[in-house]
């Protein structure tokens, strides 16, 4: 029997089946191939991304308002409160890519989940600060005091590192401040309690502790600028946690994804940044 024809055996569903798998095998028809994106009747693709609202969403906004149709592209953001759904939608197809984590958050995210996710390179960050509604200065928390902390292991080390540099706590010297975590904190003069937290809740529940260590973007959300209100800020400069674009492995080669990220990273973009985030808040990574 010819390896094209199907048994008449099979039942009409099987025969289908069979004769498609067939039909491929034999080259007689082509293998679907799969694409990113939706193209329009105007022949502009729309890309879907994941994002938080506050800055990602605005500085994607501002590319699809004023940059996406002359690189034929629709940017449609899809936006979300937390981060770790983020990537649960990227893998499930729901969204062609997304735009919130930084480097040591995306690598954990990768190790903890097992995640076929590429990355292309830093378009913003937004510096963490220790923020206080009851204090005018890390000096002035009393004993004891309180100190809420992301629960994420990325972001915790980064909020720990910025209160070592304030000369608040010290870390284990054999720890990367990156990696570390609250079991890490060597020494603790003032025996500070950290309380963790998920991200999106540190800033309004800023009144339940002595100080927090608050996400940029969260930050913002709630009224709070780092120049202004943090009593230690985070430097910019040469830092790991500039946020990126994030697709599933094999996507970061479709043309209208490299579009999008060559938009992110324009010289249009980053005078959108410098002059809506005149503060220092959000800082262009490139």
């Amino acid at each position: 029997m010819h390896i094209c024809t199907a048994r008449r055996s099979l039942s009409l569903s099987a025969v289908v089946a069979a004769s498609a798998l067939a039909l491929t095998g034999c080259g007689l028809m082509p293998e679907e191939e799969q694409s990113i994106g939706t193209e329009n009747d105007d022949g502009t693709v729309t890309l879907t991304v994941a994002a938080n609202p506050v800055p990602q969403g605005q500085i994607l906004q501002f590319v699809d308002e004023e940059l996406a149709a002359d690189a034929g592209l629709d940017i449609e953001v899809k936006e979300f409160s937390g981060y770790a759904e983020q990537n649960q939608a990227l893998e499930a197809g729901d969204v062609d890519a997304n735009y919130f984590q930084h480097e040591p958050y995306y690598e954990a995210e990768i190790e903890a989940n097992d995640y076929d996710f590429e990355h292309f390179s830093g378009v913003h960050i937004e510096p963490f600060a220790l923020y206080s509604n009851s204090v005018d200065s890390v000096e002035d928390l009393p004993e004891g005091a309180q100190i809420g902390i992301n629960n994420d292991p990325s972001n915790q080390g980064r909020g720990l590192a910025l209160l070592q540099e304030a000369g608040a706590i010290t870390l284990d010297e054999d720890v990367d401040p990156a990696d570390a975590g609250v079991n890490d904190v060597a020494e603790n003069p003032k025996n500070f309690e950290f309380v963790e937290a998920e991200a999106a809740s540190l800033a309004r529940t800023l009144d339940d502790v002595d100080a927090s260590v608050i996400n940029g973007n969260y930050a913002m959300e709630s009224g709070l600028t780092p120049a202004e209100d943090g009593l230690i800020v985070e430097d910019g400069q040469d830092s790991p946690y500039a946020n990126f674009l994030t697709v599933r492995a094999g996507d970061e080669e479709d043309e209208n994804v490299q579009k999008l990220d060559e938009l992110l990273h324009s010289d249009e973009v980053r005078s959108y940044i410098e002059e809506t985030w005149v503060d220092g808040e959000v800082q262009a990574a490139f």
